[in-house]
Protein backbone atom coordinates (compact mmCIF):
# COMPACT_ATOMS: atom_id res chain seq x y z
CA UNK A 1 0.00 0.00 0.00
CA UNK A 2 2.72 2.48 1.05
CA UNK A 3 4.36 1.59 -2.34
CA UNK A 4 1.46 2.25 -4.17
CA UNK A 5 0.51 5.74 -2.76
CA UNK A 6 4.64 6.62 -3.11
CA UNK A 7 3.89 5.88 -6.91
CA UNK A 8 0.52 7.67 -7.08
CA UNK A 9 2.12 10.77 -5.86
CA UNK A 10 5.07 10.46 -8.37
CA UNK A 11 2.50 10.19 -10.95
CA UNK A 12 3.52 6.59 -11.69
CA UNK A 13 0.29 4.86 -10.80
CA UNK A 14 -3.00 5.88 -11.11
CA UNK A 15 -4.65 2.51 -11.03
CA UNK A 16 -6.89 3.90 -7.85
CA UNK A 17 -7.02 7.21 -9.23
CA UNK A 18 -10.34 8.97 -11.30
CA UNK A 19 -9.45 9.34 -15.03
CA UNK A 20 -10.90 13.03 -13.62
CA UNK A 21 -9.32 14.20 -10.60
CA UNK A 22 -11.02 17.70 -10.82
CA UNK A 23 -15.07 15.98 -11.83
CA UNK A 24 -14.10 13.01 -9.22
CA UNK A 25 -13.92 15.87 -6.47
CA UNK A 26 -17.20 17.75 -7.37
CA UNK A 27 -19.26 14.52 -6.91
CA UNK A 28 -18.50 13.72 -3.75
CA UNK A 29 -19.36 17.20 -2.39
CA UNK A 30 -16.18 20.03 -3.27
CA UNK A 31 -17.87 23.27 -5.02
CA UNK A 32 -15.34 25.03 -7.71
CA UNK A 33 -14.68 27.93 -5.64
CA UNK A 34 -12.56 25.42 -3.13
CA UNK A 35 -11.52 23.43 -6.10
CA UNK A 36 -9.94 26.31 -7.48
CA UNK A 37 -8.57 27.72 -3.91
CA UNK A 38 -5.62 25.07 -4.00
CA UNK A 39 -2.62 25.00 -6.02
CA UNK A 40 -2.68 23.12 -9.39
CA UNK A 41 -1.95 19.32 -8.60
CA UNK A 42 -3.59 19.35 -5.16
CA UNK A 43 -6.78 17.64 -5.82
CA UNK A 44 -6.14 14.03 -6.54
CA UNK A 45 -9.74 12.96 -6.54
CA UNK A 46 -9.01 10.26 -3.99
CA UNK A 47 -11.31 10.98 -1.47
CA UNK A 48 -15.14 9.71 -0.77
CA UNK A 49 -16.30 13.06 0.97
CA UNK A 50 -15.67 16.89 1.71
CA UNK A 51 -14.84 16.97 5.70
CA UNK A 52 -13.84 20.23 5.78
CA UNK A 53 -17.61 21.55 4.94
CA UNK A 54 -18.84 19.47 8.04
CA UNK A 55 -16.36 19.92 10.73
CA UNK A 56 -17.56 23.74 11.49
CA UNK A 57 -13.84 25.00 11.96
CA UNK A 58 -13.49 27.97 13.66
CA UNK A 59 -10.81 30.83 13.29
CA UNK A 60 -7.64 29.73 15.60
CA UNK A 61 -8.35 26.05 15.88
CA UNK A 62 -5.50 23.58 15.13
CA UNK A 63 -6.13 21.05 13.02
CA UNK A 64 -4.87 17.48 12.26
CA UNK A 65 -5.51 15.58 8.68
CA UNK A 66 -5.19 12.09 8.71
CA UNK A 67 -3.32 10.46 5.22
CA UNK A 68 -2.93 14.24 4.07
CA UNK A 69 -2.29 13.42 0.65
CA UNK A 70 -1.46 16.09 -1.48
CA UNK A 71 -3.26 18.48 0.96
CA UNK A 72 -6.11 19.68 -0.41
CA UNK A 73 -7.90 19.17 2.21
CA UNK A 74 -5.57 20.29 4.82
CA UNK A 75 -5.25 23.89 2.56
CA UNK A 76 -9.33 24.23 3.05
CA UNK A 77 -9.24 23.37 6.41
CA UNK A 78 -5.74 26.38 6.70
CA UNK A 79 -8.61 29.00 4.89
CA UNK A 80 -11.20 28.14 7.67
CA UNK A 81 -9.03 28.57 10.60
CA UNK A 82 -6.61 31.68 9.49
CA UNK A 83 -3.21 33.19 10.19
CA UNK A 84 -4.12 32.39 13.69
CA UNK A 85 -4.60 28.93 13.44
CA UNK A 86 -2.61 25.61 12.24
CA UNK A 87 -3.21 22.57 10.41
CA UNK A 88 -0.59 19.33 10.58
CA UNK A 89 -0.99 16.82 7.84
CA UNK A 90 -0.16 13.04 8.37
CA UNK A 91 0.73 10.87 5.87
CA UNK A 92 2.21 6.87 5.51
CA UNK A 93 4.01 8.19 2.89
CA UNK A 94 7.40 10.39 1.70
CA UNK A 95 6.37 11.30 -1.39
CA UNK A 96 3.15 12.52 -0.55
CA UNK A 97 4.51 14.51 1.91
CA UNK A 98 7.14 15.98 -0.57
CA UNK A 99 4.21 16.78 -2.73
CA UNK A 100 1.90 18.15 0.02
CA UNK A 101 4.84 20.79 0.86
CA UNK A 102 5.38 21.71 -2.71
CA UNK A 103 2.10 22.58 -2.87
CA UNK A 104 2.30 24.59 0.64
CA UNK A 105 5.11 26.58 -1.19
CA UNK A 106 3.05 26.95 -3.74
CA UNK A 107 0.27 28.54 -2.22
CA UNK A 108 2.34 30.28 0.08
CA UNK A 109 0.73 28.84 3.23
CA UNK A 110 1.84 30.04 6.47
CA UNK A 111 0.17 28.04 9.19
CA UNK A 112 0.52 24.54 7.27
CA UNK A 113 3.08 21.74 8.27
CA UNK A 114 3.10 18.14 6.99
CA UNK A 115 4.47 15.22 8.71
CA UNK A 116 5.76 11.39 8.10
CA UNK A 117 4.04 9.49 10.23
CA UNK A 118 1.40 6.16 9.92
CA UNK A 119 -2.16 6.96 11.45
CA UNK A 120 -1.84 4.19 14.22
CA UNK A 121 1.08 5.81 15.98
CA UNK A 122 0.93 10.01 15.24
CA UNK A 123 3.65 11.84 15.98
CA UNK A 124 1.55 14.77 17.66
CA UNK A 125 1.44 15.61 21.47
CA UNK A 126 -1.40 14.68 23.63
CA UNK A 127 -3.91 16.73 24.13
CA UNK A 128 -3.00 18.93 21.13
CA UNK A 129 -5.41 18.90 18.65
CA UNK A 130 -8.92 20.88 18.18
CA UNK A 131 -10.53 18.95 15.54
CA UNK A 132 -9.54 15.88 13.85
CA UNK A 133 -10.44 15.51 9.83
CA UNK A 134 -9.55 12.25 7.53
CA UNK A 135 -10.74 11.67 4.10
CA UNK A 136 -11.30 7.80 2.88
CA UNK A 137 -8.06 7.35 4.90
CA UNK A 138 -8.98 5.34 8.26
CA UNK A 139 -10.99 2.24 5.83
CA UNK A 140 -6.87 1.12 4.87
CA UNK A 141 -5.89 1.17 8.46
CA UNK A 142 -4.96 -2.56 9.42
CA UNK A 143 -5.70 -1.69 13.18
CA UNK A 144 -8.58 1.35 13.21
CA UNK A 145 -9.18 0.46 16.67
CA UNK A 146 -5.60 1.95 17.50
CA UNK A 147 -6.03 4.81 15.08
CA UNK A 148 -8.93 6.33 16.63
CA UNK A 149 -7.70 5.61 19.99
CA UNK A 150 -4.38 7.35 18.63
CA UNK A 151 -6.80 9.98 17.50
CA UNK A 152 -8.72 10.73 20.89
CA UNK A 153 -4.94 10.38 22.98
CA UNK A 154 -3.95 13.64 20.63
CA UNK A 155 -7.33 15.81 20.98
CA UNK A 156 -8.20 18.28 23.21
CA UNK A 157 -10.51 17.75 26.17
CA UNK A 158 -13.67 18.39 23.73
CA UNK A 159 -12.36 18.17 21.06
CA UNK A 160 -14.13 16.79 17.76
CA UNK A 161 -13.26 14.07 14.96
CA UNK A 162 -15.33 14.85 10.71
CA UNK A 163 -14.47 11.86 9.26
CA UNK A 164 -15.36 10.71 5.73
CA UNK A 165 -14.54 6.84 5.04
CA UNK A 166 -15.95 4.22 3.24
CA UNK A 167 -18.25 1.37 4.88
CA UNK A 168 -19.72 -1.87 3.33
CA UNK A 169 -23.47 -2.51 2.78
CA UNK A 170 -24.37 -5.92 2.92
CA UNK A 171 -22.62 -8.74 1.61
CA UNK A 172 -20.75 -8.84 -1.86
CA UNK A 173 -21.56 -11.57 -4.40
CA UNK A 174 -18.54 -14.33 -4.81
CA UNK A 175 -18.49 -13.29 -8.65
CA UNK A 176 -17.92 -10.06 -7.88
CA UNK A 177 -15.01 -10.81 -4.93
CA UNK A 178 -13.43 -13.44 -7.45
CA UNK A 179 -13.33 -10.70 -10.00
CA UNK A 180 -12.14 -7.63 -8.36
CA UNK A 181 -8.75 -5.92 -9.30
CA UNK A 182 -5.97 -6.02 -6.54
CA UNK A 183 -6.73 -2.36 -5.74
CA UNK A 184 -10.42 -2.75 -5.00
CA UNK A 185 -9.62 -5.92 -3.44
CA UNK A 186 -7.50 -4.23 -0.92
CA UNK A 187 -10.49 -1.26 -0.10
CA UNK A 188 -13.11 -3.75 0.25
CA UNK A 189 -10.99 -6.44 2.27
CA UNK A 190 -10.02 -3.01 4.83
CA UNK A 191 -13.85 -1.37 4.95
CA UNK A 192 -16.03 -2.16 7.72
CA UNK A 193 -19.80 -2.17 8.08
CA UNK A 194 -21.25 0.78 8.84
CA UNK A 195 -22.52 -0.63 12.62
CA UNK A 196 -19.28 -1.97 13.13
CA UNK A 197 -17.42 1.20 12.22
CA UNK A 198 -19.56 3.75 14.74
CA UNK A 199 -18.92 0.90 17.18
CA UNK A 200 -14.99 1.45 16.79
CA UNK A 201 -14.98 4.58 17.14
CA UNK A 202 -17.38 4.42 20.59
CA UNK A 203 -14.82 1.82 21.66
CA UNK A 204 -11.72 4.14 21.31
CA UNK A 205 -13.62 6.71 24.22
CA UNK A 206 -15.88 8.85 21.91
CA UNK A 207 -19.33 10.68 22.79
CA UNK A 208 -21.85 11.64 20.78
CA UNK A 209 -20.94 9.60 17.50
CA UNK A 210 -23.38 10.43 14.68
CA UNK A 211 -23.22 10.09 11.09
CA UNK A 212 -23.18 13.61 9.73
CA UNK A 213 -23.62 12.55 5.92
CA UNK A 214 -24.00 9.70 3.80
CA UNK A 215 -23.93 8.36 0.02
CA UNK A 216 -23.49 5.65 -1.78
CA UNK A 217 -19.78 5.95 -3.25
CA UNK A 218 -18.66 5.27 -7.14
CA UNK A 219 -16.48 6.51 -9.64
CA UNK A 220 -16.53 5.25 -13.33
CA UNK A 221 -13.59 2.92 -12.65
CA UNK A 222 -15.55 0.57 -10.28
CA UNK A 223 -16.81 -2.65 -10.77
CA UNK A 224 -20.58 -2.50 -11.67
CA UNK A 225 -20.23 -5.29 -9.26
CA UNK A 226 -19.79 -3.04 -6.16
CA UNK A 227 -22.18 -0.21 -6.84
CA UNK A 228 -24.76 0.51 -3.90
CA UNK A 229 -22.51 -1.90 -1.95
CA UNK A 230 -19.71 0.76 -0.53
CA UNK A 231 -20.89 3.77 1.14
CA UNK A 232 -19.21 7.18 1.91
CA UNK A 233 -20.19 8.03 5.77
CA UNK A 234 -18.86 11.53 7.07
CA UNK A 235 -19.20 10.84 11.24
CA UNK A 236 -19.16 13.12 13.85
CA UNK A 237 -17.64 12.52 17.48
CA UNK A 238 -16.55 14.50 20.46
CA UNK A 239 -13.82 13.63 23.10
Amino acid sequence: MKDRYGKIARKQDSSCCPSNPVEQAKAIGYSEQEIRSVPEGTVMGMGCGNPTALAELREGETVLDLGCGGGFDAFLAAQKVGEKGKVVGIDMTPEMIERATENTLKGSYQNVEFKLGEIENLPVDDDYIDVVISNCVINHSPDKLATFKEVFRVLKPNGRILVADLVTEGDFPEDVLRSLDKVWAEWITGALGKQQYLNTIKRAGFRDVTVAAENPFSMSEMDDGLKGKIISVQVKGHK
